[in-house]
């Protein structure tokens, strides 16, 4: 598989500057990438990453996508003196014009063309373009909101040309709606876009009735256009997460993109003057990490928004850093999305029910978003006199959130341990796995035989189970030390294996793990009050007081999708568990894919210890499993609706669970 990670800057896109007072794009500054720039070599990520030039876009390129009068006016503009710059710049909305504007954006659109290159031709896996003046608001024959050509408009027009792609998805999640790169896409059912951003129901920049939850697209393009309207204020990361669970991921998964391109816009992000939503800079780790799934690992991240200096320069370090497959930190704040959202969510899914089959079976209604509505009816104007109060009170408020994100990125971010995968020495030569994997030497006979008769007798009845649980042990001191990320053991009583590391590492200090089996066991009765969370995937109807059942049949094929997305990872977010471990058993309702992709969606979680405890001589699943805690993105093959039987369990399964584990909410 590709590797590496490419970054794309640029220091001449800095030279792109507003020349006159304009209190509309005076947000738009150079800094935005210097910042960023600054911060990624702050935290030594630059010298990690595939440097990879830019160049300028080429006529041809651009015009793939805009118009030849809208070039041949941006190309006017380089010898033009300040007062036809203004008044060129007048014609559109929220735009400026410098004497290096139209070069800087030859080399963003040629800078976001290297990326696509460099993922396609697999020098890379993935990257990050660092690029002004950025893209997704301009038009076919317009410049607009800061963009003069569509930066990922153009990558997509280009990837289908060059690659001959028949599917790429754009995932916007700028707190603007990208008007440009839909109305170039929504009659094209080759390119999915999806766009969150802050509405308030046409309220807000850009103020169209086409952003709204029911434009989903035109013709052929009827369902590839998805609008997700922030109908208020203040979204944080679940509200984030729970769009990610409930719309996006379902409808990408069928889709099944060939390449993602990312519109990453950070004025979503806590602090931004513009969007004032409240999502921490970790939320875009977590966000990456999902697409990361996706299209083989092939990611191409291409900056858009992002005004407050401080949350955009840590979001796009978090973005780079999960890129370079880093554990994710814990995401912070109550897991639980609010009204609004919730309203939100149900209306896209509501609209899009006729166009994918993951909605086929799902109870969906359109809901008039009471929650929000009622506030357009008290909304008052601004007060002109009180715009100088309210520039001071926002300039206090930036230096408020710069030290709050100070302390938060101190709290959240954590070293790396060392070694990425362990396994035991037996294991790692007899597997011949296909991922580096740090051999750990099993534990001594009678250190074994002297911790299970002190605490686990109860549990041990067998020599060779007994045996095993040294190798597993092993492995686990080494996670819960922190001295590796995550592990593999094999055991020839998965069941038994699990119920020792579980009580172990409660013992150990541990207060919140997550523990999922796969296929048909007799599950170990959990005695430790609410620090133990088991979900059982299997075949056989049986009762388990312990744990969730979540019972599938031909899981591989049809019901994976519904079950991991629509309720295991729902749950495993809203638990927030600081360690996982999964126990894949016998007579199995996953295949190896559905397994590997189980692996690679919650690693997200825990800073990604994960446990995997193996009941299984097959080496194809090991070597799976190990490429997926590596970071591999396998590939699930084609798309198979869920089952009526199966929509119709996990629903009534989260109605009955929703109320304490609020992320499984969508209606």
């Amino acid at each position: 598989m590709a590797s590496g990670t490419a970054l794309i800057y640029d220091e001449e896109m800095t030279s792109h500057k507003l020349l006159w007072n304009d209190p509309i794009c005076d947000i738009e500054v150079p800094e935005r990438l210097s910042a960023s720039y600054e911060q990624l070599q702050f935290y030594h990520l630059v010298e990690r990453c595939v440097h990879v030039p830019a160049r300028e876009g080429t006529e041809e390129e651009i015009l793939l996508v805009h118009s030849s009068e809208h070039l041949e006016v941006a190309k006017s503009t380089q010898t033009m003196n300040e007062e036809e710059l203004k008044r060129v710049s007048g014609n559109y909305d929220a735009f400026f014009f410098h004497p290096n504007t139209y070069r800087c954006a030859r080399l963003a659109v040629g800078a976001t063309l290297q990326l696509v290159d460099s993922v396609m031709s697999g020098k890379v896996c993935n990257g990050m373009a660092l690029v002004r003046p950025p893209g997704h608001h301009s038009q076919r024959n317009a410049a607009n909101g800061f963009c003069l050509f569509n930066n990922v408009a153009i990558a997509a027009e280009y990837a289908k040309l060059k690659y001959g792609l028949q599917r790429i998805l754009i995932v916007d999640w700028d707190v603007h709606h990208g008007q440009g790169t839909q109305y170039m896409f929504e009659e094209d059912p080759s390119v999915l876009y999806f766009s969150w951003h802050r509405y308030e129901h046409q309220e807000f920049w850009p103020s169209l009735r086409e952003s709204d939850y029911d434009a989903v697209g035109l013709g052929k393009g009827k369902g590839f256009n998805i609008n997700l309207p922030w109908n208020k204020v203040g979204m944080g990361n679940s509200d984030y997460l729970a769009a990610f669970f409930h719309v996006l991921l379902p409808v990408a998964f069928e889709f099944d993109p060939e390449l993602v391109l990312v519109s990453s816009g950070y004025d979503s992000g806590i602090g931004d003057p513009e969007g004032q939503m409240n999502a921490t800079p970790e939320v875009f780790a977590h966000l990456t990490h999902f697409l990361m799934q996706l299209a083989n690992g092939k990611l191409c991240v291409i900056l858009e928004g992002g005004y407050h200096l401080k949350s955009l320069s840590e979001s796009v370090c978090m973005t780079v850093k999960t890129l370079l497959r880093d554990p994710v930190p814990q995401v912070t704040g109550e897991m639980a999305p609010c009204l609004s959202a919730i309203e939100s969510i149900q209306n896209v899914r509501a609209a899009h029910k006729p166009y994918w089959k993951w909605l086929m079976y799902e109870d969906t209604s359109f809901l008039h978003n009471l929650s929000t509505k009622s506030h357009l009816l008290t909304k008052t104007n601004t007060n002109p006199s009180t715009e100088h109060d309210a520039k001071i009170t926002n300039n206090n408020e930036t230096v408020k959130i710069e030290r709050f994100l100070e302390l938060h990125m101190r709290n959240i971010l954590f070293p790396m341990p060392p070694i990425r995968i362990a396994t035991t020495e037996s294991k790692a030569s007899s597997s011949l796995l296909p991922v580096p994997v740090h051999a750990v030497k099993e534990m001594d006979r009678n250190e074994i035989k002297t911790l299970v008769s002190d605490f686990y007798a109860d549990l041990v009845k067998e020599d060779k189970t007994l045996l095993s649980l040294g190798s597993m042990l092993a492995i686990l001191d080494k996670i819960l030390k922190k001295e590796v990320c995550n592990g593999i053991a094999d055991s020839p009583s998965a069941s038994v294996s699990v119920g020792v590391a579980l009580r172990h590492s409660v013992r150990f200090g541990f207060q919140r793990v997550l523990c999922i089996f796969v296929g048909d066991m007799q599950i170990i009765p959990n005695t430790e009050d609410g620090k133990i969370l088991m979900i059982h995937v299997c075949k056989k109807e049986q009762i388990v007081l312990t744990c969730f059942s979540l019972l599938l049949k031909d899981a591989d094929g049809n019901d994976f999708f519904a079950a991991v997305l629509g309720f295991i990872l729902p749950v495993a977010y809203s638990y927030q568990p600081n360690l996982l471990v999964i126990a894949i058993g016998p007579n199995r309702s996953l295949g190896i894919c559905g397994i590997s992709l189980l692996f690679g969606l919650l690693q997200g979680l825990a800073e990604s210890r994960i446990l995997a405890v193996i009941e299984d001589t097959d080496i194809n699943l090991t070597q799976s499993v190990a490429r997926a805690l590596a970071g591999a993105s396998p590939h699930f093959g084609v798309y198979v609706p869920p089952t009526q039987e199966k929509v119709h369990k996990i629903k009534i399964l989260r109605d009955q669970l929703q109320q304490d584990w609020k992320m499984l909410q969508c209606s």
